[in-house]
């Protein structure tokens, strides 16, 4: 049934359509990078400023140096170990990569992913061709991690959704740049930095807000963001903030990560949600739980602070930008 799907997903890429496909991180909203018609109704589906690169998916290593060129030995080295998978490359583009999927910069973020539905779909599509494929979802909001998701968010705008059930990881690629050949993680994620420094040697940095100099996907102050107010908070003044946002006549969801109900509290405009205090468990849920309290009768989400240590380096990146005051 599947290899039927994937089949159609391909004619209709070929005639410019768009397909939502499912990838180890999160689904992508993909299109053939070579007809621009196809590029602006991504733009336009997501209401995504055309300015901001899109990444692009490909299915073979072998074909990196089509999409790139002036490829450092550190990437081809992080391609190596960690393709497929969710890490994505920004690379001096080659002239196979048009301007509108790179937001007018001169460079390109590339990755392959690790999921059986996106590589037969890639692989399917053929050599040397490739899809710009950012999330399926609205520019800003809380990535998808099921089809059902993506259906909720962009409903019939999308030609076809292909569904290859929930993501694995369900937080998105690591973004590593290598301008001036060193390289810098952009963005965290499916890969942590302690990981990418191990194959390096140590050389890989991270990149701050005043040092970030290649527009990428997820690197805006303000992103995967639900519809209402979000707010990271300690353990120990968790208690405290729920009963002032209370006291305002708000409607709380608490999601914490330590295992102690908030004490006293037994209201009905309070919701106690419990996540998984380990890293890779929690960030696959991440999404879905925020997505459940965004589309329920809360007015407010209040999340426990993750710990402060390398493994949730990426979880609390997405916080700080869910919760960003725009």
């Amino acid at each position: 049934m599947i290899r039927k799907q994937i089949t159609t997903a391909v004619k209709l890429l070929d005639t410019g359509k768009t397909v939502a496909f499912p990838t180890e991180t999160v689904y992508g909203l993909g299109a053939d990078i070579s007809i621009p018609s196809a590029i602006d109704q991504v733009f336009k589906i997501k209401g995504r400023p055309t300015n901001h690169p899109l990444i692009v998916h490909f299915s073979r290593i072998a074909q990196l140096q089509y999409w790139a060129r002036e490829i450092p030995p550190a990437a081809w080295k992080l391609a190596k170990h960690f393709w497929p998978g969710p890490l994505t490359l920004i690379l001096k583009r080659s002239s196979h990569v048009p301007q509108n999927v790179t937001g007018g910069q001169d460079t390109v973020g590339l990755r392959i992913p690790n999921h059986p539905v996106a590589l037969a779909l890639l692989n399917t599509l053929g050599d040397n061709r490739a899809l710009a494929a950012p999330s399926a979802n609205r520019f800003g909001k809380i990535s998808p991690t099921t089809a059902a998701h993506v259906y909720e968010e962009l409903g019939t705008s999308v030609d076809m959704i292909l569904d290859g059930g929930a993501c694995e990881i369900g937080l998105e690629s690591t973004i590593v740049s290598f301008d001036d050949q060193m390289a810098c993680v952009l963005r965290p994620g499916g890969i942590p930095l302690t990981l990418l420094n191990t194959i390096l040697n140590g050389q890989v940095t991270l990149a701050t807000s005043i040092s970030l100099k290649t527009r990428a996907s997820g690197t805006l102050a303000s992103h995967y963001a639900p519809s209402i107010p979000l707010e990271t908070c300690l353990s120990e003044s968790l208690l405290q903030r729920t009963l002032e946002l209370k006291s305002h006549g708000l409607r709380i969801a608490v999601i914490k990560c330590s295992a102690s109900d908030l004490p006293h509290v037994t209201d009905n405009k309070i919701a106690q949600f419990l996540m998984p205090r380990e890293p890779s468990s929690y960030g696959r849920q991440l999404y879905a739980t925020l997505r459940q309290f965004d589309n329920s009768n809360f007015d407010y989400i209040l999340i426990e602070t993750p710990p402060n240590k390398p493994d949730w380096l990426a979880i609390i990146d997405r916080l700080q930008r869910a919760s960003h005051i725009k």
